[in-house]
Parts: structure tokens; sequence; C-alpha cells
């Protein structure tokens, strides 16, 4: 990508953002109701410095899109959003064919709201399964139980990388380290025998907090890293986007009391690595995959 791209004729430039930048795109995304983490930002900022892009006309910025390459093999586009006085005017479409450059031969993912879907087929994308955002105030808090329990920042990186290989397309060791050191972020993991079962991370937001990632072998693990994560937290909205496909997950969200907010489609350009979905009890971010 290279660090500025203009256009002749309506003064429209695009150009990837600096890291101090990146917290526009949050903002918009908080503004279409997408709800980000505080710390989003600074955590998006450490996976792909120039996968975040801005269309700026004259000076002014009129369009986000980010499309962070983690391997040479996979890319995660989102912060798809269009100021809403600039829309209709091709300027969204002329970013995304920046964000999709950017991303090269890779296979692309995104998680796409339900107006937009009919859009990224258009484009190359094809639909694997939906996820769902649940979200409320936990009517019901599983216990947590057993001596198992242990802070996620103390298991070795190796454990945490070698389980989210099973569950996302590519090795994102930078995100998951910055991730779970971020400071407002809270991580719990159920290690038996020396083995990582299930474990997850709770982080504030605009609104409430977010569980994602959430993995495990099974819904009883899951629910007790779950119990761990609300313990650290105290009380206020709790959001969780899990699969739809994974009947599992749905039952924990509904055992929780949270209830559907809305929901997207995971969309890939191409094949991916064969995933576990069932261990996906809550979706890291729909901006990053």
């Amino acid at each position: 990508m290279t660090s500025h791209l203009a256009f002749d004729g309506d003064g429209l430039a695009i150009r990837p953002m600096r890291a101090d930048e990146i917290a526009l795109a949050v903002d918009w995304a908080a503004a279409e109701g997408w709800n980000p983490g505080l710390s989003d930002a600074a955590c998006f900022a450490a996976v792909d410095p120039q996968g975040f892009l801005v269309a700026e006309l004259r000076g002014e910025p009129v369009a986000t899109v980010s499309c962070v390459n983690y391997d040479d093999r996979f890319a995660f586009l989102g912060f798809y959003i269009v100021r809403s006085d600039m829309r209709g005017r091709g300027y969204g479409l002329r970013l995304w064919q920046a964000a999709m450059a950017h991303a090269g031969a890779r296979v692309v993912g995104l998680d796409g709201v339900v107006a937009q879907q009919d859009n990224y087929r258009k484009s190359g994308f094809g639909s694997a399964y939906a996820n769902i955002r649940c979200g409320g105030r936990p009517s019901a808090r599983p216990a947590t139980v057993g001596p198992d329990l242990v802070a996620l920042a103390d298991v070795p990186m190796s454990q945490i990388e070698a389980s989210d290989a099973t569950v996302f397309p590519a090795q994102r060791r930078a995100f998951l380290e910055t991730w779970i050191g971020t400071p407002q972020h809270v991580g719990r993991a159920l290690v038996r025998g020396g083995e990582l079962v299930a474990w997850g991370v709770i982080r504030p937001c605009r609104t409430g907090y977010k569980i994602g990632p959430l993995v495990a072998d099974r819904r009883s693990d899951a629910e007790t890293v779950v119990a761990a994560l609300l313990g650290a937290t105290g009380d206020g909205e709790v959001f969780l986007d899990v699969p739809a496909i994974n009947a599992e997950a749905v039952a924990l969200a509904e055992g929780l009391g949270l209830k559907p907010v809305f929901e997207t489609a995971r969309m890939y350009t191409g094949p991916i690595q064969p995933l576990r979905i069932e261990r996906v009890f809550g979706v890291t971010t729909f901006e990053l995959g």
C-alpha cells in the first residue's frame, strides 16, 4: 500500500491512517450503533499499521475502512463507513477498492450487516454462517467453581495460539498479546491437567461490556469462564456475539438472559482452513474477526 493515493478531478484522496487516527473509525462505528470497546483503537492499531484507510475530500474525512492483513493468505475487512452526508457519490466504492487492493491475493473475511450482504455477494463474498449479537443485563450468572481458573495472561502464549488456531483462519499472535495485555481488558482461562480447555476476554465498551473471544471445548467450560469474567467486572449490560450454527453458544447466551440485538453474516472471498466453530462461544470482534 502506498502512503498516499490521490484521485484527480474531485479532490478525493485515500491514505493509511496514522495510529492516533484509528480512533476516528472507532468513533464513527460508535455513531452507527456498533458499540466498540474503549481501548479498541489502540489494540487494532497494533495489527496492521497500513490496514486502516481514510478517504478525504479536500482534507476532510468522508469514509473509513480497514483491511487488516494477518498473514500472506488471510485478511479481514471492517469499519466500512461512509459519512452520512457523503453517501451515494462513489467515495465508498473507491475506498473499498483501495482496501481490497491492500489485501492483494489474500482471502478476505468480513461480518456483513443484513442490509449490505447482497452488495458483498456482488463483490465476491460468500456467506459462511450468521453471527448474532446478544445483549442485556444478565438475568442469570453461572457460579464460578473449581480451582482451575487462572488469569489468561498467566497461560503460555503458545497454548493460547494453538487454541485460537482452531477457530480463526490465520495466526494472530501480535493481536492476541495486545488484546489480552490491555489494562482495561480482563482475561480468564480454565486449565485442566496443564491443558487449556476454555478461555475468554471481557472489555468495557461505550455501553456495558463485550465478551470476546470466548473459546471452549464444551458449554459448561465456557459458562465457568463467563462467570469469572462477569465476576471481574460487576453489574452492567453485557454483549456476546455468537455463531448461529453453534447451538450450544446460542443456548449459553439465552441462559444468561441475553436477547438478540442484530445479526451479521460471516463472509469470505474464498476457501479458508477448516475451523471448529463448535468451540466458538463468543466472536472476538465484528471488525477484526
